[in-house]
């Protein structure tokens, strides 16, 4: 059984806070001083000097075809700590500073592990920044290593993914026959994903995307990283803190994921988080007169029970060779909880569920797993894979039996859903990531955000990344939905923008409603 992180996330889904003190009292620290030593000229004090051909190099930025932006490529050793190993290619984005002279880069990454930052800077700036950060700053995207036009991971054609995605194995759920089917697909994904991935592997992980990311600061010319990451981004914007704090500048970490939680306990949370906004979903559902269910919020929860249970037993026929599995359904759901505003979708998916239709619940899976027209639109799904098992280590002997029990207390409608062989057995890169605390001593306060009714990265989450770093401020959204910045809540604006532009650190106890 696996309960590893399912489904981390990105921050276009569906979608046209009290401090922690850590040693500090954050509203005596002054605020920062808004020179951020900012150069035209690579950066390389303190560089090994294996390192000084990457960290030396000269960025040649061509136009992108919008204007504003432009773009480049940065060569990167794949491993760092043998350069000799060869090299792979970032692919870089960058939207020019509106107003004056900037302050300086603002890196960012929208999450996974596995999102383009290329393309969801190009296509979607204003989710990512807020007209007074993309004024004052150079906003820059990049695809991680793995990830897009970036050297990236590649498994599946089209046609493959949708048998990897969307076919129903044979045998009841939990039967030796169901999950011997189970492991030999994901045996079979794993081989396609080495034969097409280069070698790079081993490589792609967090640890490497953040060091990256110090390569990446040093060639814009920046003394300091300034960064601001959401969900997944989260975690690497830590993990870059935990590897170079005394470069850390002003950095704002959206949808906190705590780094000491093993791959077990991980899984189960961010169940627990779609649960939890599952009623969320069912309590406001039942208010209104196109919601499918009646009676209580728990009522609801065992009429989608019982719905579940119908269509793993009988799938729905979509009409395009595909079939409407519980999985699949699951899928569905789980991508429309990522935002309030997706919730009327939800309903309607449900309410044909229930009348033999597959057809929007087939829509809502297909945002989620990046399908469009039959055609992937990016390799989200096999770079998260990547990153998750390189990232997350082998638990060794656990007790199952009390891990779905734990499970099934806590997260029942979702629980049978959630566990199946690991998927990451038969991956061909061993994994090399650690789980502990993240501290970042010496660099300064750090902002969390939390949103209370997050279900892709709980709040306990980030309250515990805010516990854990020196220097961590929890800013805290009282509200659903996954993330909290640029989501029309100007309590949050205000306190990331005032601390990105002028260092200004958020109010101990700041809540947001």
């Amino acid at each position: 059984m696996s309960l590893r992180r399912r489904a981390t996330a990105a921050i276009t889904v569906l979608a046209g806070l009290a401090v922690t003190l850590s040693g500090c009292l954050y509203a005596q620290i002054p605020p920062m001083a808004p020179d951020t030593g900012r150069s035209l000229a690579p950066q390389t004090e303190g560089v090994d000097a294996a390192l000084l051909p990457y960290y030396g190099q000269t960025l040649t930025w061509t136009d992108c075809g919008s204007a504003g932006f432009d773009c480049t490529t940065v060569t990167a050793p794949r491993d760092y700590a043998d350069p000799s190993a060869g090299d792979l290619s970032l692919a870089v984005i960058r939207h020019r500073a509106t107003s004056g002279e900037p302050l300086g880069s603002l890196l960012t990454n929208p999450g996974g592990p596995g999102v383009s930052g290329v393309d969801t800077v190009r296509d979607s700036l204003s989710l990512v920044a807020d007209e007074q950060l993309t004024s004052s700053y150079d906003v820059i995207g990049f695809d991680p290593r793995g990830v897009g036009q970036s050297t990236a991971v590649r498994c599946y054609d089209a046609a493959g993914m949708d048998a990897f995605l969307y076919d129903i194995p044979p045998g009841k759920r939990g039967s030796d026959e169901r999950n011997a089917a189970l492991e030999q697909r994901q045996a079979g994904f794993a081989q396609a994903c080495e034969a097409g991935s280069d070698g790079i592997l081993p490589y792609v992980s967090t640890e490497n995307s953040a060091r990256d990311m110090d390569l990446l600061r040093a060639v814009l010319g920046d003394a300091s990283l300034n960064y601001l990451g959401f969900s997944y981004g989260s975690l690497l914007g830590a993990t870059y803190a935990g590897l170079f704090p005394e470069r850390v500048g002003r950095m704002v970490l959206d949808g906190g994921i705590d780094p000491s939680l093993p791959g077990s306990a991980s899984g189960i949370a961010q169940a627990v988080g779609f649960e939890n906004a599952l009623r969320a979903f069912m309590a406001d559902c039942l208010t209104r007169s196109d919601c499918p269910f009646g009676g209580s919020v728990d009522d609801a929860m065992s009429d989608l029970t019982s719905l579940l249970q119908r269509v793993d037993a009988r799938p729905l026929d979509n009409g395009d060779g595909r079939r409407l599995g519980a999985d699949t359904l699951v899928t569905a759901v789980l991508a429309a909880l990522y935002s309030d505003q997706s919730w009327p979708y939800l309903r309607i998916a449900l309410t044909d569920a229930q009348n033999g239709d597959a057809s929007v619940a087939f829509q809502l899976a297909d945002f989620y797993n990046g399908r469009e027209n039959g055609q992937y639109s990016s390799n989200t799904l096999e770079a998260l894979r990547a990153y998750n098992c390189v990232d997350y280590p082998d638990e060794g002997e656990t007790d199952d039996e009390a891990l779905e029990a734990e499970l099934e207390q806590k997260a029942p409608v979702i629980a049978p859903y959630w566990v199946g062989p690991d998927p990451c057995a038969a991956w061909p890169a061993p994994p090399t990531g650690t789980r502990a605390p993240i501290t970042a001593p010496g660099a300064p306060p750090i902002i969390v955000l939390g949103t209370t009714g997050d279900p892709a990265t709980p709040y306990t989450e980030a309250q515990a990344l805010a516990e854990q770093l020196s220097q961590g401020v929890l800013v805290t959204y009282v509200g659903e939905g996954h993330l909290a910045y640029n989501k029309g809540n100007a309590c949050v604006n205000g306190a990331v923008d005032d601390y990105l532009l002028d260092g200004t650190v958020p109010d101990a106890g700041l809540r947001c409603e």
